[in-house]
């Protein structure tokens, strides 16, 4: 290998690294999303529907689908939610998901 193909490679293994750490990141903002819905929900089974948010995420790119996904079923659950607000908590999530996955 030249020094060419070797600093190439670590590139690919630096991107494939921070895209696995990006998407660790993102399923546990939605697991702790998840369980905070269902708190406000309050769900019985607080980690089942934590698992239903983080399937829901999967329906398309962006987070539009785990928006829609949690605001009607916090409409359906009678509890008062914003899009605003909803999207708020995400970036805090969010915020906690990269802390703790970094102390992993």
């Amino acid at each position: 290998m030249t020094i060419f193909d070797d600093r190439e490679k670590a590139f690919e293994d630096k991107y494939k690294h921070d895209q696995e750490l990006q998407f660790r990141v993102e399923v546990r903002r939605n697991k702790l999303l998840g369980l905070w819905a269902a708190e406000l929900l309050g769900k019985d089974d607080a980690e089942a529907y934590a698992k239903e948010v983080i399937s829901a995420d999967f329906a398309e790119p962006g987070g539009a689908d785990l928006v829609r996904k949690i605001l009607a079923d916090l409409q359906d659950g009678g509890v008062e939610m914003s899009e605003h607000r909803l999207r708020k908590k995400m970036e805090e999530c969010l915020a906690e998901a990269k802390e703790q996955v970094m102390k992993e």
